[in-house]
């Protein structure tokens, strides 16, 4: 069966977002950093009058920190809404969801984040769960 996908740009690597995570895609202007907040977010920003928490995709995989992205991926997660970062932003196309094959190498982050892989133009694509990048998501598939 298909369904809709965003496909986004995070650290160097095409990833598709099912379409019913994905509110809205916008740019983020100024981000007030938060005290004593987890490493993964940027702090939280002011969108079409209500405060969403800006979550640094880079840093939640695990990787170096992406501090010049400012596109975002707004999504809800247990009633609250979350900008998830993104290097850029791609396509919106139908794709069918076909699971991760036992090959497939990912690190840890990434393995958590996986829920299958979307093929474009015969090039597999990492389908990935916005949630589980959201630090304390206690809902996030394992």
């Amino acid at each position: 069966m298909t369904h809709l996908y965003l496909i986004a740009q995070v650290a160097g690597r095409a990833v598709a977002i099912d379409s019913d995570q994905v509110e809205s895609v916008v740019d983020i202007g100024e981000v007030t950093q938060v005290p004593l907040a987890s490493q993964h977010i940027r702090g939280l920003a002011a969108l079409r009058s209500r405060v969403v928490t800006v979550v640094d995709t880079h840093t939640a995989l695990g990787l170096d920190s992406a501090s010049q992205a400012k596109r975002a991926v707004i999504t809800l997660v247990e009633g609250h809404h979350y900008a998830l970062l993104v290097d850029a932003l791609d396509d919106v196309a139908p794709f069918e969801l076909l699971p991760l094959a036992g090959g497939v190498a990912l690190d840890t982050a990434w393995r958590r984040a996986g829920r299958g892989i979307v093929e474009r133009d015969g090039e597999p694509i990492l389908a990935i769960d916005l949630a589980s990048l959201v630090p304390g998501y206690s809902g996030a598939l394992n």
